[in-house]
């Protein structure tokens, strides 16, 4: 009966209200269903949907980490079109941190009480394996924090740098330290966008073949979509089917993170409302509800009162604090790191109780 009453509630739209009621019914879109959903202009039906999966799903609690961004390099033979942050080799504002400066980074982060570091840079033809590996293990010895390292594409460039495959690779880079791999290098999932926007990126099934192994490993990775250039509708709702098939295999993306394309510094034009945003969420939760228990907010890139209120559209996490952050800044977005009082604050006024978490969503302490 709620969910007769939700739909019933808000909606003047015979297709999308059967859609809506199958996946609250437990029998999420397909391809042609999941692209229906975001056409649809009702934003209040999709994220009253959506909520009622979130609560089903992942109850009421708000939940962070406290983490650290570090960007190792930013030089990059990549070159994406959507990326304000790579830099060629010899370039004035080039650098590659030694492991002493990403220590320092490290000591402070975790001084600040973070958990987690997030640690990614550009595919730097002139890195060294040694570099990846005597980085891991310095940190592992000095610090009980969890390494959050390595998007697929970083995975891969490492894998030539050993010689080895992709599953292997992995394997050392845990040995050495790796504990879990974020999703970036996501993009849209679909090698027409990814042509068009990363040609000399990896294609999508190089992704899943990384996120596959790592997850057959036992190594937890996330998941994110980067939306609002090069794609269609139809597009972004093959990406969350794909990651959505993936997670069937083993079950190893803890979250999925949508962030809207920020477009200022970079080769694409592109735009993304507070609207746009809102429905992606929403119908991310629709469309993975069962598969990914955890939709994270992008306060980076929405803003603060646009992530709270993805928190009523179906999103349960804030993600991390971000003592630092580069990539987003690069592309004009304004940064500055949030507090727990501010995340707390957040949730409060939604009246949810609110968490934090350490990288595997175990709550380390409620406020």
């Amino acid at each position: 009966m709620m969910n007769f009453d939700i739909i019933k509630e808000f909606s003047d739209d015979g297709e999308v209200s059967e859609i809506l009621s199958r996946s609250l019914d437990n029998e999420p879109p397909g391809m042609e269903e999941g692209t229906r959903l975001l056409e649809c202009d009702n934003l209040n039906l999709l994220g009253a949907a959506a909520d009622v999966l979130r609560k089903k799903t992942a109850g009421e609690l708000v939940t962070f980490v406290v983490d650290r961004n570090i960007n190792y390099t930013n030089i990059c033979s990549s070159k994406c079109k959507f990326c304000a942050f790579y830099r060629e080799p010899g370039a004035k504002d080039a650098y590659v941190l030694t492991i002493e400066e990403i220590i320092a980074k490290i000591d402070e982060a975790v001084k600040l009480g973070a958990t987690q570091i997030l640690l990614q840079g550009g595919l730097n033809p002139d890195m060294s394996i040694e570099y990846y590996e005597d980085m891991l293990r310095q940190i592992k010895n000095k610090f009980k924090v969890q390494m959050h390292a390595f998007s697929p594409p970083e995975i891969v460039h490492i894998s030539k740098l050993y010689g080895t495959g992709i599953k292997e690779t992995i394997s050392r880079l845990r040995d050495a330290g790796l504990d879990s791999i974020p999703g970036g290098g996501a993009e849209i999932l679909d090698d027409r966008v990814r042509g068009s926007v990363s040609p000399d990126k990896i294609g999508w099934r190089q992704w899943q073949e990384v996120m596959l192994a790592a997850h057959s490993l036992g190594i937890p990775t996330t998941a994110t979509m980067v939306f609002g250039h090069a794609e269609t509708l139809e597009e972004r709702i093959k990406h969350i089917i794909r990651i959505r098939d993936m997670q069937k295999k083993y079950g190893g993306f803890t979250a999925f993170i949508p962030w809207s394309f920020q477009s200022e510094n970079t080769q694409l034009s592109g735009s993304s409302t507070g609207i746009d945003y809102l429905k992606m969420v929403a119908v991310s939760r629709i469309l993975l509800n069962g598969y990914i228990r955890n939709i994270q907010a992008s306060w980076v890139t929405q803003g603060l009162s646009v992530a709270q209120t993805a928190l009523d559209y179906g999103a349960n996490d804030l993600g991390g604090t971000m003592i630092e952050e580069n990539v987003v800044r690069a592309a004009g977005v304004p940064f500055h790191s949030k507090s727990i009082d501010e995340f707390v604050h957040v949730a409060r006024k939604l009246g949810r109780p609110v968490a934090k978490r350490d990288t595997l969503y175990n709550i380390l302490e409620r406020y």
